[in-house]
């Protein structure tokens, strides 16, 4: 009796945790539920790879810039990352996609939740939730900041990036993103720019084109008869190890700008074309400074890498692969003529901000104007073929009044809201500073504390290291 009654009450037990649906035959998820937890997935990989060009800008520029330096270098990016990441929440992501007119949205800020996706019709396209959404696009805001405070680099005060790194993000990038992404007068135009080379690289290349001028030359940068001085970054390494991560993080930048895994899987497709144009700028790159200069130079080859990538960024969806070995290749070589250009008219641009990535980036801009296909630009639903491909001069004329209108813009903005910070409070370290470098005059402390210490016993005297 005992007996059965346990049995019994095991089987209620039973039943109150399992409810008899879950005996019967499970349904698994609709179709829809698995495209969209499979986009979902596939796009927040992408932001990962985004966000991991950070740590691509921090090897890149530390090893870029002079061993006194490189702490400070390698720290702001983390400064800048977070900068990015408040501001845009609160303002930029409104401004860049929320409903509004054809300049800037008006509505969206302060993102709570997916419950505000009506504000962002721009984005309904997609069936990614909102959030996820909202950290891709936050991750090409934070390295469009990285590539603007690149000019900056060994000469800037510590605040500049704040101020301007706010204003950057609130003003000058989301209102670009608008234009092109958001639903603005140029989306409506038809301009093609996939992936961002001119709203991400353009923008923030400008940006450091107008901080390098105005902060003006490096210390020991050019002699008096203005004849420019190299001065060598401290680790080639770095800089190497920084470009392969940037590489892969642009694999997360270029085919997750598809925001789908799904149908024929374009994303692999757009990753082939990134690729191509990628390695073909780092060799012509090489092989055209092995030309000019006598010897097979590493920096520029790099840079050629970089640029290639900038330029492929806004045609990778719209041209064949054999135009993005073209389009990559060219873009290293202008790269390569344009930093020396630059460099001899006394912009002093340490990590060549604006060769590699304005430069290029209009580059990327004109291409699509040029190599874009019939069928790429229908598979993508924006804008025509380009002048190579029988559609005449019209996307291309899109293309170049896209790019000036963005170069136009931010180029004033910068320079007035730049200006007004160097007229207030000042925007570049004093000589002291600079000359001992800002590792220690920003922060108290040395990124490589003893070789320093090494360097500083030497030219006091002695040959060890100081306590």
């Amino acid at each position: 009796m005992r007996k059965k009654w346990l049995v019994s009450v095991l089987l209620m037990l039973t039943l109150l945790a399992f409810p008899v649906s879950a005996f019967a035959a499970a349904e698994g998820p609709t179709n829809i539920e698995l495209q969209s937890g499979l986009n979902s997935a596939f796009t927040f990989l992408a932001v990962v790879l985004v966000f991991l060009m950070q740590g691509g800008f921090a090897l890149l520029e530390a090893g870029s810039t002079r061993m006194k330096n490189a702490g400070h270098i390698a720290g702001k990016t983390i400064l800048t990352l977070g900068i990015s990441v408040i501001a845009f929440w609160a303002l930029g992501f409104g401004l860049g996609f929320g409903n509004g007119n054809s300049f800037f949205g008006t509505t969206g800020f302060f993102l709570s939740g997916d419950q505000m996706a009506a504000s962002f019709e721009s984005l309904a396209f997609s069936d990614v939730p909102l959030t996820i959404k909202f950290v891709f696009h936050l991750a090409f805001a934070a390295v469009s900041l990285a590539i603007a405070c690149g000019g900056m680099a060994e000469r800037a005060k510590m605040s500049v990036y704040i101020v301007f790194g706010t204003l950057y993000t609130i003003i000058m990038y989301p209102v670009v993103a608008h234009w092109v992404w958001g639903g603005g007068w140029l989306a409506e135009l038809g301009m093609q720019d996939f992936a961002g080379s001119t709203v991400v690289h353009l923008t923030g290349a400008t940006a450091a084109l107008v901080a390098t001028i105005l902060l003006k030359p490096r210390i020991g940068k050019y002699n008096k008869d203005g004849k420019p001085n190299i001065i060598p970054g401290h680790n080639q390494v770095y800089s190497v190890l920084g470009v392969i991560i940037l590489w892969i993080g642009w694999f997360g930048f270029n085919p997750g700008s598809t925001l789908s895994a799904m149908g024929d899987g374009f994303f692999g497709y757009v990753a082939l074309t990134t690729n191509v144009a990628a390695a073909a700028g780092g060799v012509a790159a090489l092989l055209i400074s092995w030309a000019v200069l006598g010897k097979s130079d590493i920096p520029s080859m790099l840079n050629g890498v970089l640029a290639a990538l900038v330029a492929i960024t806004g045609a990778c969806a719209f041209v064949e692969p054999w135009a993005a070995l073209v389009i990559g290749a060219l873009a290293g070589i202008i790269t390569f003529f344009t930093a020396q250009f630059f460099d001899r008219k006394g912009i002093d641009d340490p990590i060549y901000a604006f060769s590699v990535h304005g430069i290029a980036g209009m580059w990327g801009a004109i291409s699509t104007g040029l190599f874009a296909t019939p069928e790429l630009a229908e598979n993508a639903g924006v804008g025509q073929a380009g002048l190579f491909y029988g559609g005449g001069f019209h996307q291309l004329g899109v293309q170049l009044l896209g790019l000036v209108g963005a170069f136009a813009f931010v180029l004033i903005v910068s320079f007035i809201i730049l200006g007004g910070m160097k007229a207030i409070m000042g925007i570049r370290v004093t000589e002291e500073e600079e000359t001992m470098g800002l590792d220690l005059s920003e922060h108290g402390t040395y990124g490589y504390p003893e070789q320093m210490k090494n360097i500083e016993g030497k030219s006091n005297g002695g040959g060890t290291f100081s306590s």
